[in-house]
Order: structure tokens, then sequence, then C-alpha cells
């Protein structure tokens, strides 16, 4: 499998368990607290896969770019928190930098 799609999934797991943080109420919520481990976990293993053959440092930011973006998405429609002009803006050029990587990185390992 091509490792950006892992990279795709520890994202999308990273996000899941993100979320999920705001939810625990220590142990009287299991199904949250089992989000976080299980959500960390498989993200970790993902990158994991991931470095073998992408440069850690091109990795690291796209997990952790997307994973910004994405987290600050699902709070707003899971917990309606709102961002500000300077916050979007901010996670535009998160975006757009994950972008230049792809498109114009010679070390992004296409």
């Amino acid at each position: 499998m091509n490792a950006y799609y892992y990279l795709a999934i520890a994202i999308c797991a990273e996000v899941i368990a993100t979320v999920s943080m705001k939810a625990v109420k220590g142990l009287s919520t299991p199904i949250p607290l089992l989000l976080i481990i299980i959500g960390y976990t498989t993200a970790f293993w993902m990158l994991i896969l991931v470095v073998r053959t992408v440069p850690v440092g091109v990795a690291y930011a796209i997990w952790a770019g997307m994973g910004i973006v994405m987290v600050s998405v699902a709070a707003l429609f899971l917990y309606g928190q709102k961002l500000d002009i300077p916050a979007m803006l901010g996670m535009g050029m998160i975006v757009l930098g994950v972008v230049v990587i792809q498109l114009f990185s010679k070390t992004a390992g296409h």
C-alpha cells in the first residue's frame, strides 16, 4: 500500500483520538477513552509505516498540519468551537504549506 494511504489513516486516527479527549470524564466514559487509546495507537503505527519511505520531516509536517485543520473542523461541528479570522488564515497557510510540499518538494518521496 502507498505510504500516503497510511498517512491518511494516521491523520484520521489522530483526529478521532484528539477530538475524543474533550468527551473523557475519567473512567465513567469508556468509549471516548477507548477511542483515544485505539486512535493514537493506530496513528503512531501508521506513521511508523509511513516514515519507512517518506522523509520524517515531510511526513510529520503533513500529519501535524492536516491534523490541526481537521481537529478544528471536527471541533466546530461536534462542540460548536468557532475560529476567528486570524485562526482560519493561519490554518489556510498550514494547508498551503502542505500543498507546496506535495507539489514542489523533491523530498516528498513521490
